[in-house]
Formats: structure tokens, sequence, C-alpha cells
């Protein structure tokens, strides 16, 4: 499990850390957007380490998920300390590595890769990543009824996360049908007392509910639109969004414009980064630090 925000990080480990580099990047595809880089190298600096994070997207590089071992191979051998995993490969990556945290294992998807002593080690910082922003942006809502859109890697993350925090009914929904009933059922068996299953109509499902997570690439500034049609959201519903480029995605603007409580996805993306760090460097990032850091690089995103 991830170790706690307020551990201490004494002199002489800061001392001995400063004295490393860190080489680390993010695979994932349509990644141009994305403020892990500007994260990751900021907190490195304030922590005294020489960090460098690179993107490694596919869309770039005309490459599809087939060159994630390539790509893997190559940046353990250039001296990468590790990677951040995102979309489409957080499950494909799995077959690759050695070795498991019980979270990555558990949920069956990773997103940070750290080459140490030989090893690929996968570990899952999303879901101890939308749970605390979560926890920070909607303290005090219901999760008795709880509807997810997406069944895949970052899904089964934050379905886990929801599920943790008190969720006590959840419907998943995903374009691959099967997929939402695999993932029901492993989480099922994961938490007995809860109910968890793969919804048949959305429209049924979302008038009885409290609230709903989106964890689909839908929205993405490459992906634009609703991952859903707009008149089966109503005002009663809390609505949560895992996509963070652009921060105000179509969902959440179409949420807001009916009164309902939202949740972007720049939570997730910051807690998830400092959560990384502290697995790539063994230091302890400053959360609050990294937050304002990224809240200050938003306007350069916003259209």
């Amino acid at each position: 499990m991830n170790a706690p925000l307020n551990t201490p990080v004494n002199a002489q480990t800061h001392s001995q850390a400063s004295a490393h580099s860190y080489l680390v990047g993010l695979i994932g595809s349509g990644i141009g957007g994305s403020l892990s880089p500007a994260m990751h190298e900021e907190e490195g600096s304030r922590l005294g380490l020489h960090y460098v994070y690179r993107r490694i997207d596919l869309e770039a590089l005309k490459l599809d998920i087939s060159a994630l071992p390539d790509l893997l191979l190559a940046a353990e051998r250039m001296g990468f300390n590790g990677l951040n995993i995102t979309y489409p490969c957080k499950q494909a990556v799995i077959p690759l590595l050695d070795e498991l945290s019980d979270d990555a294992r558990a949920l069956g998807a990773v997103n940070t890769v750290l080459f140490k002593n030989g090893k690929r080690i996968g570990h899952n910082t999303d879901w101890s990543g939308f749970a605390r922003a979560f926890q920070r942006g909607l303290p005090d809502v219901s999760l008795a009824r709880v509807v997810q859109l997406g069944a895949g890697g970052a899904g089964a993350a934050v379905a886990h996360a929801a599920l943790s925090m008190g969720a006590q009914a959840l419907t998943l929904f995903d374009v691959d049908a099967a997929r939402a009933a695999l993932l029901a059922a492993e989480l099922q068996q994961r938490f007995p007392s809860r109910t968890v299953n793969a919804g048949s109509s959305l429209a049924e499902s979302l008038a009885a509910a409290n609230g709903l997570i989106h964890a689909t690439p839908t929205g993405m500034a490459k992906l634009p639109g609703l991952p859903l049609p707009a008149d089966l959201l109503h005002r009663d519903l809390w609505v949560a969004d895992i996509v963070y480029f652009p921060i105000r995605t179509e969902l959440l603007r179409a949420a807001e414009a009916l009164g309902c409580r939202t949740l972007s996805g720049g939570g997730m993306a910051v807690y998830q980064a400092v959560d990384a760090m502290r697995i790539f460097t063994e230091l302890e990032p400053d959360a609050e630090r990294v937050y304002t850091h990224f809240q200050s690089l938003l306007p350069h995103t916003e259209d």
C-alpha cells in the first residue's frame, strides 16, 4: 500500500537521493497535452533532484500497442528509472513485467513501472489518486448508488476506489459488455458485502443513481464529445470525470449546466503523480505543492 502523505524524509536520505539523476517517462497514445512532465520535473527540482520526464507518444511516433515490448526494453537499456503507463497500455503491459504490487495484481492494471535491480515492477497509483481526489473534491456526497462508464485499466482502478470509499451499489457500463461483466464479477468477489454488476439500461441505472464516474477516453482533446446522451444527466447526480485535458470536459460542462456537483480529473492526475514519484525516488513529494503547481498550469491548457 502507499505510504502516508506525511512520511518524513530525513536529511541523510534526501542527501543521498540528491546525488542521483532520475530519468522517467510516460508511454501512451495521444499524450501531447499531458501535464505529467511538468508536474514531475518541477517537484523533482523542489526535492533537489536532477529529474527528467519524457513523453513516449505512440500516436506521435506512428506506433501502436504492439510496440510496447520494444519501448520497455529500450527504456530499460537507456537507463530509465521507471515509466508511467496510460491508455491504451495499462493492461497490455502486465505480461511484460517481472513483478506486480498487490494493488496492481488485484486491479489487473498498471500505470507505474519501476526498473530496479534488473526487474520490472508494476504498480497502480490510479486508484489511490482517484480516492484522494474524490475525498478532497466531493467529500460529503452519497455513494449509495453509483454508475460508472468504462471498465478498462483506468476503470478498474477507479471502481476499486469507489468501493473502497464505501459505494454500496456500483453498476458498470462499457462498449465491450463482456469486459464490464468480467470486471463486475471480479469486484463483487473482492467486495462481497456490496452490489456490483454490469448494467443493461444506462437510462434506468442513471435515473436511480446518486453519482456518475466517467472512466473512458471520451472527452479528451483528441476524442471530443460526450460519453452518453446529455439528456440522461439529472441535477441530483454528482459527476466525476478522470479526463483532465481539457480540465472541463464536455461532460462536466453539461453536468454543471444542470446544477450537478462535479469533479474534474485534475486531482487524480496530481495524486497519482505524487504516488508514482514516491515509487521512483523513495522520497515524499509535497502533494499540496504539486497540486498548486498543477493549478498554475491549467490556464495554458484551457481552450
